[in-house]
């Protein structure tokens, strides 16, 4: 029986003549579903965001919370219908047209390649603070090489890492939480905190809530939206889940928990313990909750928590990527070599080129400026939103098609339906507005732009035959 229901499951693959090894299982998704909120976006990035709204922040990652789980929900519904490794790309071909599953799929991995150099090039550094008279390229090839082999080795080893690496970081946000619970509750000394007693009144006694006015809280959610990036990953495991019609709602319903616990009370402890306005200014703003409990280890506590963020991140990255290109080979999107398979199940094509793509970044990364990373989260927000979009557009299309056509009603329907959905286009056109609006954030919207063109034109010059037929996928709704 259960031989039965896995030949089902995986009818999609085997019909395109591939097969990827459905290796994932309830424990690799559900921690994947964890860590991938965590990154380095949480301990460094917090700090800018709290910078630009204060004590507001709170909410702002509460409503950005809540607009990522309609999406998630969203995509959650086309990937126990559809799932396949392709994912998202494979929806919006199907739902919008292959012209949107082109530029879906290519933007996602431009997102990753980008948010992966990133990641590299930070590793380097933080391997940096231990080993300092080692040279960064030698972390940076020993990384990638590393990755890279144990994405070739299974899909169930690339489950088996990212479990590991996402136990130590909520393990390290839990500690955080209740460290600074304690601070707060008992009132130990947190050393530099400027004579400010911990409490939660530090919370409204800097200015209120809201001490840099709306347009505070309007700017923060280009920051805090990117904190969200990559969440979208978990659809992409549908192709090689186990059960994804029982994985992936649980990991999907996971959002608003990871949202409260992760952001909203981790950055709540924070400014109940330091006024917002000084958080930031003496390094990460975890290293302070460590010194004030007055463990002297906690700057190295932090770079191994750090260090394992972005690890969890780069083997995403590469994973996500590689799926995603897998899914547009099959759609006559790429190359066709990007959906060759090796005899573990793995498409080993597209871990050698992600492979590629970090180690020419990584050769860009050190002759171009440093504040260039301002301009890659720009980038990458604009790009996470826009696939974000295309996800909701996707959606809001299926849910035509079934209503039209009379098809059965989905296993794993989107709450609150259309209303929600129509609201959470809205929030995101918001976001990119918003990224145009503000001076340093407003180069995305060139990049984007630029992006969003070049691809046009490379669809219009190079895809043929199959590439402009809608994508067909098999309805696997019982």
């Amino acid at each position: 029986m259960q031989q039965t229901k896995l030949a089902a499951e995986s009818s999609v693959l085997q019909a395109a003549g591939t097969a990827l090894s459905r290796g994932l299982n309830v424990r690799h998704i559900r921690f994947m579903a964890l860590g991938s909120a965590i990154g380095t976006g949480l301990f460094y990035g917090s700090a800018s965001a709290i910078q630009k709204a204060g004590p507001a922040v709170l909410l702002a990652y509460i409503i950005g919370g809540a607009a990522v789980f309609m999406v998630m929900r969203a995509l959650g519904e086309m990937a126990v219908r559809h799932p396949v490794s392709g994912s998202f790309g494979q929806y919006a071909s199907k739902y919008l047209g292959p012209f949107a599953g082109f530029v879906t799929g290519w933007t996602y991995v431009f997102e990753m390649a980008i948010v992966a150099i990133a990641d590299v090039t930070a590793f380097s550094i933080y391997m940096g603070f231990w080993f300092p008279q080692v040279d960064r390229w030698i972390w940076v090839l020993a990384i990638i090489l590393f990755l890279g082999a144990m994405n070739l080795l299974s899909v169930k080893v690339f489950g088996e890492l990212e479990f590991w690496f996402s136990l130590i970081k909520v393990v390290a946000i839990i500690a955080m939480i209740v460290g600074g619970a304690a601070i707060v509750v008992f009132g130990f000394q947190t050393g530099d905190g400027g004579g400010v007693a911990p409490g939660l009144g530090n919370l409204v006694n800097h200015g209120g809530l809201f001490p840099n006015g709306f347009e505070g809280l309007l700017a923060a959610f280009a920051v805090v939206m990117f904190a969200f990036g990559g969440i979208e990953t978990i659809g992409i495991t549908a192709g090689e889940a186990a059960n994804p019609k029982k994985v992936i709602p649980q990991a999907v319903n996971t959002v608003p928990v990871r949202v409260l616990l992760f952001y909203v009370l981790t950055l709540g402890v924070l400014m109940s313990i330091f006024p917002w306005n000084e958080i930031g200014s003496s390094g990460s703003p975890f290293v302070q909750i460590f010194d004030g409990l007055g463990i002297p280890a906690a700057p190295h506590i932090l770079n191994a928590v750090v260090i394992t963020a972005a690890l969890s991140a780069i083997n995403s990255d590469i994973f996500g990527a590689g799926r995603i290109l897998f899914g547009l080979a099959q759609q006559g999107h790429a190359p066709k070599s990007f959906s060759k398979i090796s005899r573990h199940g793995v498409p080993w094509m597209t871990v050698v080129m992600m492979g590629g793509i970090l180690l020419v970044g990584v050769v860009l990364n050190a002759v171009i400026p440093e504040d260039v990373f301002v301009l890659i989260a720009s980038i990458a927000t604009f790009a996470t939103v826009w696939v974000w979009v295309m996800i909701l557009a996707s959606h809001v299309a299926m849910k035509r098609e079934i209503k039209r056509k009379g098809l059965p009603t989905s296993e794993f329907g989107s709450p609150l339906w259309p209303v929600a959905s129509i609201m959470t286009i809205a929030f995101m056109a918001m976001v990119i507005v918003i990224l145009g609006v503000f001076e340093d954030t407003r180069v995305a919207l060139y990049v984007g732009g630029t992006w969003l063109v070049l691809l046009f034109v490379a669809y219009k010059l190079w895809v043929r035959g199959g590439g402009l037929r809608r994508a067909e996928l098999v309805d696997e709704t019982a």
